[in-house]
């Protein structure tokens, strides 16, 4: 698959300790997105944050945090975005959830072209 020109990011802000169905909410969100055929999906964990409830949450070695912040980023067309945001909605208890229009400069499943 190819996928070039104007896209967009969706950026889902969540707590690790979130969780959906037994599973983690962001493990929940990544097989969602697979699941719908969606470009690309990765899932960072913060060091340190704090959400609407300003609950500070920190990776500092003497106050270890069972819920650090987690990050789900999702690249794909507006279009197949879009349809996921009611599903990821729908997913969800606490968070937050942003929209970015981008510019998608390479997108691609094949090999490297071999250089001469």
């Amino acid at each position: 698959m190819r996928i070039t020109g104007s896209g967009m990011l969706l950026r889902i802000f969540i707590g690790e300790g979130d969780h959906l169905d037994g599973r983690p909410l962001y493990e929940a969100l990544l097989l969602k997105a697979r699941e719908m055929g969606l470009a690309g999906v990765t899932v960072v964990r913060g060091v340190a944050g704090f959400g609407a409830h300003s609950r500070l949450h920190t990776a500092k070695v003497l106050r270890l945090s069972e819920d650090l912040p987690m990050v789900v980023e999702i690249v794909d067309r507006e279009d197949r975005i879009r349809a996921f945001v009611p599903v990821c909605d729908a997913m969800m208890r606490d968070g937050l959830v942003t929209l970015e229009p981008i510019e998608i400069v390479r997108y691609s499943a094949e090999p490297p072209k071999a250089t001469t």
